[in-house]
């Protein structure tokens, strides 16, 4: 009962709106925004850092995966991923690199067909000619429920070198609580596809379940897995995840105190989040938001908040798909106001590099 009064009231200070002036919190020096890395994206999703420092970057709706320049920010086509059926909130999505890419040069790709959602792989070459440096594609894992809205998307290799996925319902809530579905999971694979061993349900690729719609993967300095995931209309959620844990959806939206289900770390109203990309940089998550247009910074300490959520960049550049930590502890952020739910600027889509203040 008390975590269930300490969460509720740190909810409550979560949006500016809720806070008189005199009951803010100190506010902590933001990330201030170095440069702009790209821009003229068209709806970027997935962002995977290179060894050298150049970015592979996904477009949704394109199925192009581009090359960005760490300096100079020059774009090049990588190539266009086989396959891909976009529409709706369906498309090409997540990237992630092999943890072995300087020496396999695998890359790993989630997206949607017609049928379904799929994960595969792929070797990259810089050297092949622009435009077809993507190699011959291997379905790893397919049958991944697909749907006009809520099709997940987000893969990353963890500390452990296994591949993790988030994924959606599908417009169909009650596949959330079904173990036997891959919608509405956070999946755990083997480089290779299969189900990890040590998964909480044998030969099951499922690591946890009840999810409405995982967009956000990051791990802490002590190796915690983090989720962020969109709510219906009461309550988006962050989630510390647990393996075969259930985390409510659809039975219960936000914090519920429900046996169970296991209740998320913080929660916010979708109008102040919509939360996509999550990272871990200086001792905090990094959450960004699409249709709160806002990056939320939300400290934790061990399994619980370490004081309370603050967004910054509120509307100053719209809608915000992914944040990735880059070598030097900078973070990337790539806006999502070509994705036609957004208002286009000059420039849109682009990549961000924040730095992060001392601490």
């Amino acid at each position: 009962m008390h975590r269930r009064l300490a969460a509720l009231l740190l909810a409550a200070l979560v949006g500016a709106a809720a806070c008189s002036p005199a009951s803010r919190p100190e506010p902590v020096a933001g990330p201030m925004v170095r440069a702009t890395v790209a821009d003229g994206l068209a709806v970027p999703w997935g962002v995977a850092v290179l060894p050298g420092g150049d970015l592979l970057v996904s477009e949704r709706d394109t199925a192009r995966i581009v090359r960005v320049a760490a300096t100079g920010g020059t774009t090049t086509e990588a190539g266009t991923v086989p396959g891909v059926t976009a529409g709706g909130e369906g498309g090409l999505l997540g990237l992630a690199l092999s943890p072995s890419f300087a020496d396999d040069h695998l890359v790993y790709a989630y997206f949607s067909t017609a049928e379904d959602n799929r994960i595969v792989r792929f070797p990259y070459d810089p050297d092949r000619p622009t435009g077809s440096r993507l190699g011959a594609l291997s379905v790893l894992l397919s049958g991944i429920p697909r749907g006009p809205r809520h099709n997940g998307g987000r893969i990353a290799f963890g500390p452990d070198g296994l591949l993790y996925a988030g994924t959606g319902d599908s417009s169909d809530s009650e596949i959330a609580q079904d173990k036997g579905s891959l919608g509405g999971k956070i999946l755990r694979l083997t480089a290779d596809g299969a189900p990890a061993p040590g998964n909480p349900f044998p030969g099951s690729p499922v690591y946890s379940y009840g999810h409405r719609n995982v967009q956000g993967l990051a791990w802490d300095g002590e190796g915690r897995l983090w989720a962020c995931e969109f709510g219906a209309d009461t309550w988006d959620e962050l989630n510390l995840i647990r393996p075969g844990g259930n985390f409510g959806w659809p039975v219960v939206e936000g914090i519920g105190d429900r046996a169970g289900y296991i209740d998320p770390v913080a929660q916010w109203k979708p109008a102040e989040a919509s939360p996509s990309g999550l990272a871990f940089a200086g001792g905090a998550l990094w959450m960004a938001a699409l249709r709160g247009a806002r990056l939320w910074r939300v400290p934790v300490e061990g399994d619980h908040l370490g004081g309370s959520p603050q967004s910054y960049l509120d509307s100053a550049y719209g809608r915000l798909r992914t944040v990735v930590t880059d070598r030097d502890g900078t973070l990337l952020l790539a806006t999502g106001n070509t994705d036609g739910r957004g208002e286009p600027r000059p420039g849109d889509d682009r990549i961000l590099r924040l730095g992060l203040p001392a601490s």
